[in-house]
């Protein structure tokens, strides 16, 4: 493969690397003073070839979007990955942003949940986090079109709780996806009930990787088993192709790298700088110990905070995903074994515990030259609020708005890689308010995290906000904060962690604060839960 640039446009000549070839014919089109607009017509309808490093979630995802978006182009999409690296990802959990993935690509849950013991996530339950009276625990919702009916008088509530006035102010009892998981129901309504209810799930990682392989190779992508020995630039530092242990060489127009934490493209080959995020966010270590599945189905992920960081209770059909999150700075790896073990009951059990390192952070380009970075070779924040994929699909759908692969447009970079890490950024921020603002203070590293001075400017306006009685919507929507998380989550966690005055004064029921008659609203969401089946009853009755 030879690479030249030609005015404003980049010319990628698939001639079995004969340069000679490539060189003739560049020198013909100059000769013909051939116009931008010749030039693309004369390479849109070329086969444009894109290699994809790695599989998993991170590298399946992207494949299948790829040729969904592109099925009728003239488009080549490989997938090469080592049969002896395994998948990373344990968290098993996702946000909506999954469900709308297998829309665009056309896979039904009835096709893809049983292959991955998958189940139904109403949202995530926070425990420990706050050690205020009322406040030890709460709920984390998906937003849902229902919420208007109820969820207003908890903003309003708010601003009266923070002004010192004794209103209900926890969230648990103004959403009805919180009834939902707390009942063990499904997120999915009968059809007499007309409002769809947000929704993500959870999976087994490498069955829903497994998975996405089979779907994308039946439409096209082509799958390599190869472990990378080599990698070949071209003179202006793009990557020119791979070279496998068998000595196949693959050449492409363009590159992804799925390459996971090591990042063997994006960072090595490109040395994109990392930017870690080690000061804000001290966890950087985790360890997985699987337990039987519970009889009553949890719809919900359960995140209960633990001496040095969070274990994590993820239900799937086959069993339960447990997990320690913790910082290695204050627990070693055999300590944090036996600290989830004890709250496991499982002290004294044969079943082996996987230990995971984290690099926290991004990359400072997610698209450089002519590679994309997707997955953890771009960067990942802890999985307390299930982003990783979330962000794996940001990348990709957004590149794909950006990256026209018949015309080889590449003049958008600047724009996308900002609109990314201000996704990451955004996604940051949210989760060091967990541990800013968590009143558990029992180890030092709890201490640490609450008196934690490397917050962003962003986070410390959205705080102050919260504390000065303000509405949050302006403050969040500064330098897009609100692209993240919306009002709804802030909303959550600031009244759910109890970030109230201490001292309240009681109002009788004429007074504006008591607008809102919660009788009602605990009425209404209790007879809206009539609607929603049995966690585990609707999975067996619909799915398997």
């Amino acid at each position: 493969m030879a690479l030249f640039h030609f005015d404003d446009f980049i010319i990628v000549c698939c001639l079995q690397n004969d340069e000679q070839a490539a060189d003739n014919y560049l020198n013909q089109q100059c000769s013909c003073k051939s116009s931008s607009t010749s030039i693309m017509n004369n390479t849109s309808d070329r086969l444009t070839n894109i290699v994809i490093l790695g599989g998993g979630t991170a590298g399946w995802i992207t494949a299948n979007l790829m040729v969904a978006k592109w099925r009728n182009k003239n488009v080549n999409i490989t997938l090469v990955e080592s049969p002896s690296i395994g998948t990373i990802g344990v968290g098993e959990g996702s946000t909506p942003h999954l469900k709308e993935f297998f829309e665009k690509i056309g896979v039904s849950e009835k096709e893809w949940m049983p292959s991955c013991n998958a189940t139904y996530k109403n949202g995530i339950r926070f425990n420990g986090w706050s050690s205020r009276v009322g406040f030890e625990s709460y709920f984390h919702p998906f937003a849902s079109r229902i919420d208007a009916f109820s969820a207003p008088a908890l903003a309003y509530n708010s601003i009266y709780r923070r002004k010192g006035l004794a209103v209900d102010s926890h969230p648990d009892r103004f959403y009805l996806s919180s009834y939902l998981a707390e009942n063990h129901k499904t997120p999915i309504p009968e059809d007499n009930f007309p409002f769809p209810i947000g929704y993500g799930y959870h999976f087994d990682a490498t069955l829903l990787g497994q998975y996405l392989a089979r779907v994308a190779k039946l439409r096209g992508v082509t799958h390599i088993e190869g472990k990378v020995t080599d990698i070949g630039k071209h003179a202006n530092g793009d990557i020119a192709f791979l070279v496998l242990d068998g000595g196949q060489k693959l050449s492409a127009d363009f590159f992804v790298d799925c390459s996971g934490f090591g990042g063997e493209l994006i960072q090595k080959q490109l040395e994109v700088p990392f930017v870690s995020f080690k000061n804000n966010l001290f966890n950087d270590s985790a360890v997985a110990i699987p337990s039987p599945a519970n009889t009553k189905l949890n719809s919900q992920t359960i995140s209960t905070t633990l001496k040095y960081g969070w274990a994590w209770d993820i239900p799937l059909t086959n069993r339960t995903g447990n997990g320690y999150v913790y910082s290695s700075a204050h627990c070693s790896a055999e300590q944090a074994e036996i600290e989830l073990r004890e709250k496991l009951n499982l002290l004294d059990s044969e079943v082996e515990a996987r230990h995971l390192k984290m690099k926290v952070g991004r990359v400072e380009q997610h698209w450089h030259r002519n590679c994309l970075a997707v997955g953890l070779s771009q960067g990942f924040i802890e999985p307390l609020e299930a982003t990783a994929l979330l962000l794996v699909q940001e990348t990709i759908e957004k590149f794909l708005e950006h990256y026209d692969p018949s015309l080889r447009e590449w003049n958008s970079r600047k724009e996308f890689n900002a609109e990314i890490n201000n996704k990451f950024d955004g996604i940051r921020d949210y989760i060091v308010a967990h541990y800013r603002l968590s009143s558990r203070d029992d180890t030092e590293y709890w201490q640490m995290n609450s008196e934690n001075p490397n917050i962003s400017d962003q986070l410390k306006r959205i705080v102050n906000a919260w504390v000065a009685g303000e509405d949050l919507s302006d403050a969040i929507s500064q330098n897009g904060a609100k692209n993240s998380y919306p009002p709804f989550s802030w909303h959550c966690i600031l009244a759910g962690y109890g970030v109230f005055p201490n001292q309240l004064i009681e109002v009788d029921e004429n007074n504006p604060a008591h607008k809102y008659d919660l009788d009602y609203i605990d009425d209404f969401i209790i007879r809206c839960g009539l609607n929603f089946k049995d966690h585990r009853e609707f999975l067996e009755d619909n799915l398997y």
